[in-house]
């Protein structure tokens, strides 16, 4: 039956109508934002499990941890797959608001990624992933890939069953990718690392046996190493109150909200410079932690915008500020008062930060051939996971990968395949990250320079307040209202970061070598 409304009983059902609406959709903000904070929470005792595991657990820990992680991750998968998730998204899909338009496209993509990948696969991920950790350190304490075999076969068949359950992509390694850096494919990262490997190979070549600079040799005890690190991230705006440095094998950041990060560090006594711009770089992914929009907490937006984005932190805080002439000329006078008689000038200690030498690990490496450090990486994981690599040939195919890109071939396990932490933890798609940080890096330091003229001579007086604003606006408030990619162009415009990165090498290691 039809029933012939007049204009009256027509704009009463709109104005219902658009009560209900309005209410349904303040409902599914409502509960979809408990059911992200929940999931916040729940994360947050992931990280809390990890940063243990390798600092304070002891190492019978390691069967119970792998159950705690694995059981944990299970059910943040049901939580964020579940059906009543997609349908709030679905009510919000065409809100105005920015704030929630930001929070359901992220939250869409992770609700979507979760619907496809079953749960019982995410925990074996977790569980293997334990596992994986335990036996790369037993391979490296035997320097011998062999204990690591077969945990890493397990890791790579399960996310090679990862990419297959998430779908057709335009490459497979995007599924894996995504999760690490939304807004970067492989198609972009292809035509890029082979621009960057005919570029820094020329470079070196420029290089060549020109004398540089001489190596800083001394010891420094490692209590003393402590007292000056905690002194430099101190100073640089790492709040202290709301974090805490220790030491581990393999250096990494964890954050459980702005107000609980935690870093840890490698000390060497034999190279202080090798434990500080760890320490720093650490520093700088902290920073970033600290400097999320904590008023967004629970909508999927108070989070890093890709780790790309995260890497350009920890890189420029280690590369472009920490091996600067300006920043040694503020830390000698730190290094003569913690250990009285140092005679090592700004000079000297500039021209070893900055040598150019073809080596073997990763993250002791030089910024001119960092970059040709993940270029293998990122070839070793796309054949590992097509499946044209074995994991029994892998230690092979790493040292012909240094022989040739770099001119050196490993000799130990240690120094060649097992160095990395990240396979251990089923990490592939994650190397790709520190280039694209590097990249960033350098373009946010002559943007940087532009706008802030006086940069240099405020950070040879120790004076970093000016710098971590510049971040903390263009970066670390913005949070994930945007991709990576978006807030790096919404930050220094249409600069091209591979010339950007080319630039400066050539004007601080360059300069070093006479080029």
């Amino acid at each position: 039956m039809l029933f012939n409304r007049g204009p009256k009983a027509i704009e009463q059902a709109k104005g219902i109508s658009a009560e209900v609406s309005m209410t349904s959709t303040e409902t599914a903000w409502t509960s979809l934002t408990e059911r992200v904070a929940e999931l916040e929470a729940l994360g947050g005792v992931i990280q809390l499990l990890e940063w243990d595991q390798q600092t304070m657990m002891p190492s019978g820990g390691g069967p119970q941890r792998g159950t705690q992680m694995s059981t944990i991750s299970g059910l943040m998968h049901d939580r964020l797959s579940a059906p009543e998730v997609g349908e709030w998204l679905s009510t919000l899909e065409d809100v105005d608001d920015p704030i929630q338009s930001a929070a359901v496209r992220n939250i869409r993509r992770d609700h979507d990624r979760a619907v496809k990948v079953p749960t019982r696969l995410v925990a074996d991920l977790a569980r293997a992933s334990n596992d994986g950790f335990a036996a790369w350190m037993a391979a490296r304490e035997a320097n011998d890939f062999e204990p690591f075999h077969d945990a890493l076969a397990t890791l790579v068949r399960l996310r090679r069953e990862e990419i297959a359950a998430l779908g057709p992509a335009a490459h497979p390694y995007d599924n894996l990718l995504d999760q690490y850096d939304p807004g970067t494919t492989t198609a972009q990262l292809v035509p890029m690392f082979d621009r960057l490997r005919t570029e820094l190979s020329q470079f070196l070549a420029e290089v060549g046996d020109n004398p540089g600079p001489s190596t800083v040799a001394g010891a420094w005890d490692i209590d003393g190493q402590k007292q000056m690190s905690n002194r430099v991230i101190d100073a640089m705006g790492f709040r202290l109150t709301d974090g805490r440095l220790d030491a581990s094998e393999h250096p990494f950041t964890v954050g459980m909200g702005t107000g609980d990060v935690r870093l840890t560090t490698h000390l060497y006594e034999d190279d202080l410079l090798g434990g500080l711009t760890g320490t720093i770089h650490e520093a700088g992914h902290g920073m970033y932690e600290q400097g999320l929009p904590s008023r967004h907490a629970g909508t999927g937006i108070a989070v890093a915008a890709g780790m790309g984005l995260h890497e350009s932190q920890s890189r420029f805080w280690e590369n472009v500020i920490g091996r600067s002439m300006a920043f040694f000329e503020w830390l000698v006078p730190i290094l003569e008062e913690q250990w009285p008689g140092s005679t090592h000038t700004a000079s000297d200690w500039f021209g070893h930060a900055n040598r150019v030498e073809r080596s073997f690990i990763r993250v002791q490496a030089d910024e001119a051939t960092y970059n040709l450090h993940i270029i293998i990486r990122f070839e070793l994981e796309l054949k590992l996971l097509s499946g044209e690599l074995s994991i029994a040939d892998l230690p092979e195919a790493w040292n012909a990968s240094y022989a040739d890109l770099l001119g050196i071939t490993p000799s130990t396990p240690n120094e060649g395949v097992l160095q990395d932490v990240h396979w251990s933890n089923g990490l592939f798609g994650y190397f790709p990250a520190y280039t694209i940080g590097n990249l960033y890096s350098s373009s946010f330091r002559y943007q940087m320079e532009a706008d802030l003229p006086d940069m240099w001579t405020a950070v040879a007086r120790g004076e970093f307040e000016a710098i971590l604003d510049w971040m903390r606006t263009r970066v670390h408030d913005v949070g994930h209202l945007m991709d990576g990619p978006e807030i790096f162009r919404a930050a220094v415009g249409e600069r091209d970061p591979v010339a950007d990165l080319m630039r400066h090498l050539r004007g601080r290691q360059g300069a070093l070598y006479g080029l």
